[in-house]
Order: C-alpha cells, then structure tokens, then sequence
C-alpha cells in the first residue's frame, strides 16, 4: 500500500509540534491535540504496511510518542 500521504502528515505534525514548542503561551493542548493526530497517522501507517519492518518502525514511534504524549500532559 502506499503510505505516502501518512507519511507527509506526520511529518507536518511533527513540524507544527516543534514550531509550537517555540511559542511564549500556553500550549499544552495544542501539543496533546498534535500527539493524538501523529498516534491517528501512526495507526494508520501500521495497518496499511505490509512489511515488518515498518511496523516494527511504527510500533518504536508509538512508544516514543506516548512518553511524549505523557509529558505533554504536565504542560500548560
């Protein structure tokens, strides 16, 4: 399958998630609103790929992205 499109949109989330970082105001839920949007795209890229591989990739992405998911938790 062709992964293409997933693959741009979590790179543009990933983006905005480090721009937003940038930013002197609260951004605790426009972080959280971008991790639940790249763990949507991860989803996605795992149950389209048919190579193990990728999802191997995808599986370590989620892990990582649920430690950041926790810590933007702590974020106002």
């Amino acid at each position: 399958s062709d992964i293409s499109e997933e693959l741009t949109r979590v790179q543009s989330h990933c983006s905005q998630f480090a721009a937003t970082l940038e930013l002197q105001e609260p951004v605790g839920r426009t972080l959280e609103f971008l991790t639940q949007e790249i763990q949507r795209e991860l989803n996605t890229l795992g149950a389209k790929s048919n190579d193990a591989g990728i999802s191997r990739i995808v599986v370590g992405a989620k892990v990582e992205l649920e430690k950041i998911r926790e810590q933007v938790q702590n974020v106002e």
